[in-house]
C-alpha cells in the first residue's frame, strides 16, 4: 500500500508546540524540541540495513513546501540505492564554479572555436554569477537563480536569456554528475516563465548601427585613441568583420606582401575560410602592431598570449559616448553605404561580409570568391572612412529614455 503522504498543514505546523517528531508522511518528520524549536527530518530504512535519518533544515527557514521538496529528493535517492547522506556530502563538496569549469572543460572540444568558450566562462564567471560560483552546487534554489538574473532580465535580455540557459545546462550536468537532485531551479517552462516577467522583444539579427555618414568621424576619434581596442575596431570597421574574427585573428593569418587577411574556417560563423582584401590602412595598422609584436595574436589582451576581451570594443564604445551602438552594427553601416553611396553590386557586398547568396546550385556555380573585385570595394571603403570632412567631430546623440 502507498504510503500516505503530506498529512500536515502549514497551519499546523506553525502551531504545533508538543515536543517530539510529527510525521508528515514518506519519512518527513517536523521535530520539535524541548524549548519549542524546530525543525526537518528525513528518516529511511536501507534494504538490509539499519534505520538512518539526516536532517532537512530549521523551520521557518525551511518551510513545508520546501522540506517536501528536499524529502522526495531523497525519497528518489533511496528508490535508485543511494544514500542521501553520501549525495549531500558529495553534493556540498562541489561548488557551482566547479561545476560550472568542469562542465565547460567537458564541453570545448566539440565546440567552433574559444571564442565560444570565452563568452561561457565570462557569463559564468564573476562578471555574473560571483554570487552563485562558491556556493554548493546542491544547495543552489531558484532565489539563488533569480538573484543572478533579475538585475539583467530587462537591461540585457539577450544575455539573460543565454545565462539563464547556461546555468540550466551547468545544474543538468551537475545533477548527472551526482553533485545534486532534485528539479533544476533555472528551468524555463512551467517554472522561471512563471517568475520573471516578459522580456522585451529583441529583432534578432539586428544590431544597433552608427549611421555610415557618420562612421568617417567617428575613425578619426578611434585614431587619436592610444589603446589596443581601438586599434582593433578600426581594423574592424576598415574590413567589416565580426568582433570574434578579428579578436582571433593571429599574425600567421596575413599575407602583408599579397595583402590578405585568410580566416581559417573554425573562426568563420559559416564554417567556411574567408579571404579578406586589406587596404593600405588596414595594412599599416597590422604591420605597426607586428614591429612590437608581444603575442601571437594581433590584437593581444593584457594576459598572456590571450587576445583582448569579448567585450573590448564594446566597452571603448561605452567610453567614447557611443554605448548605446554595437560594435557589430558597424557592419550594417558598411552595408549601408554600398548599396546607398556606391555602384558595387549586392553581391560583392555581401561577399565581403561573407554572407551566403543565392541558392545551393548558385553557390556551386560561385567558385570564384571574387577576391580581386573585393579588394576594389575595401578600398573605396577606405577611401571614404579617410575623407577629409573625417576630421570633423560628431557629438553622437544618446538614445531616447521613456520618463526623461
Amino acid at each position: 500500500m502507498a504510503r500516505t503522504l503530506s498529512k500536515l498543514s502549514a497551519i499546523a505546523v506553525r502551531g504545533t508546540l508538543k515536543s517530539g517528531r510529527h510525521s508528515d508522511g514518506g519519512g518527513l518528520y517536523l521535530n520539535v524540541g524541548p524549548t519549542g524549536g524546530k525543525s526537518w527530518l528525513f528518516m529511511w530504512t536501507p534494504r538490509g540495513g539499519k534505520r538512518r535519518e539526516m536532517g532537512l533544515g530549521a523551520y521557518p527557514t525551511v518551510s513545508l513546501a520546501d522540506a517536501r521538496v528536499r524529502a522526495d529528493q531523497c525519497r528518489r535517492q533511496v528508490a535508485e540505492g543511494r544514500d542521501p547522506l553520501t549525495e549531500r556530502d558529495r553534493g556540498s563538496a562541489k561548488t557551482f564554479g566547479d561545476a560550472a569549469d568542469q562542465f565547460i572543460a567537458s564541453m570545448v572540444a566539440g565546440w567552433r572555436n574559444e571564442k565560444h568558450a570565452d563568452q561561457w566562462r565570462m557569463t559564468l564567471g564573476d562578471t555574473y554569477c560571483r554570487a552563485l560560483r562558491s556556493k554548493a552546487v546542491a544547495a543552489i534554489d531558484t532565489q539563488d537563480v533569480l538573484e543572478v538574473l533579475n538585475p539583467i532580465w530587462q537591461s540585457k535580455a539577450e544575455t539573460a536569456a543565454r545565462l539563464r540557459g547556461r546555468i540550466e545546462r551547468v545544474l543538468d550536468f551537475a545533477q548527472v554528475k551526482g553533485w545534486r537532485s532534485g528539479e533544476n531551479p533555472a528551468r524555463w517552462r512551467g517554472h522561471l516563465r512563471n517568475a520573471l516577467p516578459a522580456r522585451q522583444k529583441l529583432a534578432r539579427g539586428h544590431h544597433a548601427a552608427m549611421a555610415y555618414t557618420d562612421v568617417p568621424a567617428f575613425v578619426a576619434r578611434l585614431q587619436r585613441a592610444d589603446a589596443m581596442a581601438a586599434r582593433g575596431l578600426e581594423f574592424l570597421i576598415l574590413t567589416a568583420a565580426r568582433s570574434g574574427e578579428v579578436l582571433g585573428a593571429r599574425f600567421d593569418e596575413f599575407d602583408l606582401a599579397g595583402r590578405v587577411w585568410t580566416v581559417p574556417a573554425a573562426r568563420m560563423k559559416a564554417g567556411k575560410v574567408h579571404r579578406v582584401p586589406l587596404s593600405d590602412h588596414a595594412v599599416t595598422i597590422v604591420t605597426a602592431l607586428l614591429e612590437t609584436r608581444v603575442s601571437d595574436f594581433v590584437f593581444p589582451g593584457e594576459r598572456p598570449q590571450r587576445p583582448l576581451s569579448v567585450m573590448a570594443f564594446a566597452m571603448l564604445m561605452r567610453r567614447m559616448k557611443v554605448g548605446h551602438l554595437t560594435p557589430h552594427g558597424f557592419r550594417s553601416a558598411f552595408r549601408d553605404w554600398c548599396g546607398d553611396a556606391t555602384t558595387f553590386p549586392r553581391e560583392l557586398a555581401e561577399a565581403a561580409l561573407a554572407h551566403r547568396v543565392g541558392d545551393d546550385t548558385e553557390v556551386a556555380y560561385r567558385r570564384s570568391d571574387a577576391l580581386a573585385r573585393r579588394r576594389k570595394l575595401m578600398d573605396a571603403w577606405a577611401r571614404y572612412l579617410a575623407r577629409s570632412t573625417a576630421a570633423k567631430v560628431i557629438d553622437f546623440p544618446q538614445p531616447a529614455v521613456a520618463g526623461r
